[in-house]
């Protein structure tokens, strides 16, 4: 397809088009070539040399395009037709694919998903330009025998209209919610969970969150699945400490749902952007469900953080341990350690591992988590990455090894000054976003070279990508 360069070398960058003046109104519709997709899955083409970003447009496609939105250096427009159709273009198994996130992608064939996101690679390094990234050696995408029916965990904001409830995913670019009542990409545990509670709400007439009056209860509904142990847990994101007819919702759910094995509330008061609050209680059951991962029993509790895909994540975590070709000799530093997933499934191949998190409930789920497998070798602390590593080698800890694992904003800048005073022989970065890595590699390349990225398809149908990035010093 257009947009796929199936060399290892990299092409020259892409051409820095000058900002071009067009005299073009909102609702104008123009015939437009897709030339390629840009890095959130959107069609990218030009008119009159000025820049379209078209949602749902495919490369190689001719449509008419209907304008949306005027900038002073591009455009954004909608399909208003499509005139010539790429054969890469598949039937969504989601009629609401085009209306909410995280399905960006559901209308191109999988093998052609797999091409972009190793191209999504290629356009960041472009942008930022890392030290040798002509040189770099993209592998093929890693993906799924069945990109389907993957994710662990649906977050649904939960809202009343017209007197009913209703769950699902905010419309793209508004706050109203678009109910969904099926989702092919969620685990079938999760929407059978997530749809029976809807009905409960229903039933029993709990106050629902109303956003413009600041009023109600319930805001969000989070349910996890265990897909190893097929344990459930739900948890209340709730407008206050009031949990109305919290008895009677209780004993429904545990009638009514015998796989939820853990019922949470979590408070989060006001209008806010963010789905969790600090404070977070146990109603009924266990405060956590068990899931295994690379033979290894893991306790989650309501915000510790897993992947999502849980089917890609051991592939994730050994693409990791290859990178980082560890010896029974090497120390290994584990950041942004979350609940310890990644430093426990390597500890057998290290001395030992040191850990870290921010989150104080991670850091006592990853120590638990070790006790619980058995790993005598790894240990996991509460706080800055960039602050703790200093310490451990004041006190003559040294470590030969580092992997990290850092949210979609990328490293701390005072850590990565840490990484290049501290300077580990092994080196593997495992990003969530390949914008911000690229960014990232700006600077580690200046003491570590790239020896290969590894991209693995951690969220078919979207446009995110997940990718390996194997280093070693210079």
């Amino acid at each position: 397809m257009a947009y796929t360069n199936t060399n290892n070398k990299r092409r020259p960058s892409r051409d820095r088009r000058p900002h071009v003046e067009v005299e073009v109104e909102e609702g104008q519709r123009f015939p437009l070539t897709i030339k390629r997709l840009g890095i959130n899955g959107e069609g990218i083409g030009y008119y009159k040399h000025k820049t379209v970003f078209v949602p749902g447009a495919l490369p190689d496609e001719v449509v008419v395009a209907e304008v949306t939105k005027i900038h002073p250096r591009y455009l954004e427009a909608q399909v208003h037709k499509i005139r010539t159709k790429s054969p890469h273009r598949v039937e969504p198994r989601d009629s609401y694919a085009g209306n909410v996130g995280g399905f960006e992608l559901e209308h191109l064939d999988y093998p052609s998903q797999l091409q972009f996101k190793r191209d999504v690679v290629v356009q960041s390094l472009e942008k930022y330009q890392p030290r040798g990234y002509l040189d770099y050696e993209l592998r093929p995408t890693i993906g799924m025998e069945d990109p389907y029916a993957y994710r662990n965990k649906a977050a649904f904001q939960i809202r009343k209209v017209d007197g009913i409830v209703r769950a699902g995913l905010y419309k793209e670019g508004t706050h109203d919610v678009v109910d969904l009542e099926t989702c092919s990409v969620q685990y079938p545990m999760t929407m059978t969970v997530m749809r029976a509670v809807v009905k409960m709400l229903q039933d029993l007439d709990i106050p629902i969150y109303d956003e413009e009056a600041g009023s109600g209860i319930i805001k969000t509904v989070v349910v996890r699945a265990a897909i190893a142990t097929q344990q459930a847990q739900i948890t209340f994101v709730t407008n206050s400490q009031k949990l109305p007819k919290k008895r009677e919702l209780i004993e429904r759910i545990q009638a009514e749902l015998p796989d939820v094995v853990s019922i949470m509330q979590n408070v989060n008061p006001g209008k806010t952007s963010l789905i969790w609050g600090d404070d977070t209680k146990l109603l009924a059951g266990s405060p956590y469900i068990e899931e295994y991962l690379n033979k290894l029993k893991f306790n989650l509790s309501a915000r510790a953080f897993l992947q999502l895909n849980p089917f890609q994540t051991e592939t994730l975590y050994d693409e990791a341990l290859k990178g980082l070709n560890l010896t029974t000799d090497d120390n290994v530093i584990d950041a942004y350690s979350g609940v310890g997933t990644i430093g426990l499934s390597i500890a057998r191949s290290a001395k030992e591992v040191r850990g870290m998190d921010t989150i104080a409930e991670a850091v006592d789920d990853a120590n638990e988590n070790a006790k619980q497998n058995g790993v005598q070798n790894a240990h996991y602390v509460a706080g800055k990455a960039e602050e703790v590593i200093p310490q451990w080698i004041t006190s003559g800890w040294h470590p030969d090894a580092l992997i990290v694992d850092p949210p979609r904003t990328g490293l701390d800048d005072e850590l990565i000054e840490t990484i290049l005073q501290t300077k580990p022989e092994k080196f593997v970065y495992i990003s969530c976003n390949p914008s911000t890595m690229a960014q990232d590699l700006v600077k580690l390349t200046e003491a570590y070279a790239v020896d290969y990225i590894q991209s693995v398809d951690m969220m078919p149908q979207t446009a995110r990508c997940e990718a390996v990035v194997r280093l070693h010093r210079r």
